[in-house]
């Protein structure tokens, strides 16, 4: 008698942006194919987390399709060594409340399926790297500008993981008290690149939110000298192909430009290469997935949990 087998069941996903303000939970398999989504404000760990497992659970009791996997892009510093004991947890986050946070637990807890972790921006990274404007190059860095300033990168493939994770926002660039003397908003670090340039950091030293201010306004020239800093300092160290400037700040009016043309004089000559010398117009860009580049690498995430812990994927 000839075996009969099952069809296989096809694989669909879930994913969680994470973010400070905001979780953004979709199910699907890529950018063509999200089958519903939700956004859940950020409040305490136990209540937003109970929620978003809820979301997931609501879509497979109403549609029959079990996820295979989910996957976290989360807001941090999170710990990602798989042998840590604090795996999975956001650690100094200084987010009232979530410090110490086990994202990971929780997820599997409430979902009974393989979790894939790892930082927003990492996450945003792949996310452009499967579907966006980096596919096909490597190195690739993405960076966020906004509530504050995270930076994720991928090279052969894959998202850098180390000593803990990428702080692009974190690094410190040179501050002329004289031309800006505010003294940074960093809880941490005062004047670093998140303290200088993050949304927050724009609001107090101009007193108005970046998004009221207008084109000319001296706070732009100003913002794209900072950020021209780290691009100069990325070309330098990780060679990327291409880096993605994303996040509610990057709006401002006139600012890739600006910021191009401060990282070439920067520069100054040094790198010898094409795209430099074109003014790199293909090397700093926006993202190409818009505000989906968090949550997409969500499902990325996920689809790479599913190799991971070694289960056979449909």
């Amino acid at each position: 008698m000839a075996t009969v087998h099952a069809p296989a069941i096809p694989a669909v996903y879930g994913g969680v942006e994470a973010g400070g303000t905001k979780f953004v939970c979709c199910v699907g398999t890529g950018p063509d194919d999200i089958r519903a989504e939700a956004r859940i404000p950020t409040t305490t760990p136990a209540e937003t987390l109970d929620r978003a497992v809820a979301f997931f659970r609501e879509h497979t009791d109403r549609t029959g399709q079990p996820l295979t996997a989910v996957g976290a892009a989360c807001f941090g510093p999170v710990e990602l060594d798989p042998a840590a004991p604090a795996y999975g947890h956001i650690t100094t986050t200084p987010k009232p409340g979530w410090a110490g946070t086990d994202v990971v637990g929780a997820l599997r807890a409430g979902l009974g399926v393989p979790v894939g972790f790892d930082t927003d921006v990492n996450g945003a990274a792949l996310g452009e790297v499967r579907w966006g404007v980096g596919v096909g190059l490597d190195p690739f860095v993405y960076l966020t500008v906004g509530t504050g300033v995270g930076g994720g990168a991928v090279v052969n493939g894959a998202p850098v993981h180390g000593l803990v994770h990428p702080e692009m926002g974190h690094v410190r660039v040179p501050h002329d008290r004289v031309r800006d003397p505010f003294p940074g908003s960093c809880p941490f670090h005062g004047d670093c690149l998140e303290g200088l340039a993050s949304g927050p950091a724009i609001a107090r030293r101009w007193g108005a939110p970046a998004q009221t201010l207008p084109a000319g306004h001296p706070a732009w020239e100003l913002e794209a000298s900072y950020l021209a800093e780290l691009m100069a300092q990325l070309v330098l160290t990780l060679s990327p192909r291409r880096i993605v400037l994303g996040g509610g700040v990057m709006t401002g009016p006139g600012l890739f430009p600006m910021i191009r043309a401060r990282t070439r004089e920067l520069l100054a000559g040094y790198v010898s290469a094409p795209a430099v010398e074109a003014g790199l117009q293909d090397v700093i860009v926006p993202p190409g997935l818009g505000e989906r580049s968090g949550r997409l690498g969500a499902l990325a995430l996920a689809e790479a949990a599913v190799a991971a812990e070694g289960l056979q994927r449909p």
